[in-house]
């Protein structure tokens, strides 16, 4: 029986608080230099500068964040689908070709087992997609969310160029909105090729997204 180190807090848990930390100092940055953006534009455009804590509630920062947390979102809902079906040959991405894998096997209720795998049924089934739920549903508040700052700031820019404000369907009709979806959406699905297919010929030792470094290159998974 191996035995179980008594490991600190951040030895168990470095991975979620190393991009965590990450993500808060990367936002906030986002924040200071978006605020000095916004304001350069206000400024050209002969309009009154606004502090930090309005511009926090602005379109314009509201629609920045959360056009990346959107793409983001729908990049992880898309590949854990995805790749329930789907496979690459030689990719450490890919589940085997021909095998059936320990995540293909049904659920069986244990002393260890999760709560919704003991209560079985509805739940059960609601628990075995949670994961794909979660993403799909962070993806439609974050879209939701980058629809609502886009238009806001569009109505903001239409106003200080003494132009009609617009409706949100209107809005939706022209290519800004889309502009702002697509431009972050292929960045997406290019990232994830990447990862699938230059897992096939390319190694890192030691990280568990990668092939051992003497594994074939045909070799499909960990």
């Amino acid at each position: 029986m191996p035995t179980t180190k008594n490991h600190s807090f951040f030895y168990k848990n470095g991975l979620s608080i190393f991009f965590l930390f990450l993500f808060l100092i990367t936002l906030g940055g986002q924040a200071l230099t978006g605020w000095k953006d916004h304001n350069q534009e206000l400024k050209d455009k002969h309009a009154k500068e606004i502090g930090l804590s309005t511009y926090l509630k602005t379109g314009h920062f509201i629609s920045a964040t959360f056009e990346n947390f959107e793409s983001e979102f729908l990049q992880m809902s898309m590949y854990v689908l995805i790749t329930i079906k789907l496979r690459q040959i030689g990719s450490s991405e890919s589940k085997a070709i021909d095998e059936e894998e320990e995540v293909d096997r049904e659920p069986v209720p244990h002393k260890d087992a999760p709560w919704p795998v003991k209560k079985g049924g509805f739940i059960l089934a609601l628990y075995s997609n949670s994961l794909s739920l979660a993403f799909l549903i962070l993806f439609l508040i974050s879209w939701g969310l980058h629809l609502l700052g886009s238009y806001t700031d569009f109505n903001v820019e239409q106003f200080i160029s003494h132009k009609p404000k617009v409706t949100i369907f209107e809005f939706l009709l022209q290519p800004r909105f889309w502009f702002e979806t697509f431009q972050n959406w292929q960045s997406e699905f290019l990232s994830v090729f990447s990862i699938v297919f230059l897992t096939i010929y390319l190694r890192q030792k030691g990280s568990p997204e990668s092939k051992p470094v003497d594994a074939p290159n045909m070799q499909t998974g960990k």
